[in-house]
């Protein structure tokens, strides 16, 4: 866990509309601003440069259990993205990601709003779930 502390990591929570991207440094967990899904080449573009901009060492990607189609559509953004062969890939459950950035945000007017701040903090769900199961 001692390294995963210093190198950066750049989690994703892919939707048809919104990408919510989170990210660990430091072991902190925070969330970015999500990338809204004009086309899938423009939001692969968009991830790409976060990861880059972020120097991320690890990419945690969120994958749905129950729906093939889904995991289809993840696989082939993944493969969009072009990734530098030092960045390593890790899928991840993301079951009930959603639900519980929902109520994290219990009360808040954004949990409202279509913003992608949810699916920002799903992505930090996930990341956490990646960082709890490398201790």
């Amino acid at each position: 866990m001692e390294n995963l502390e210093k190198e950066c990591i750049v989690a994703i929570d892919i939707g048809l509309k919104r990408i919510g991207i989170a990210k660990s440094a430091l072991g902190i967990v925070l969330p970015l601003n999500p990338i809204i899904r004009y086309n899938r080449n423009q939001a692969a573009s968009e991830v790409k440069e976060c990861i880059i901009k972020e120097r991320a060492k690890v990419l945690v990607c969120g994958i749905p259990q129950d729906n093939e189609e889904m995991c289809r559509r993840i696989y082939h953004f993944i493969k969009l993205l072009e990734l530098d062969s030092s960045i390593k890939l890790v899928y991840i459950d993301e079951s009930f990601s959603s639900h519980e950035a929902l109520s994290k945000m219990a009360g808040s007017k954004k949990a409202r709003k279509k913003d992608g701040s949810l699916d920002s903090l799903a992505a930090c769900v996930i990341l956490e779930r990646y960082l709890m199961r490398q201790k």
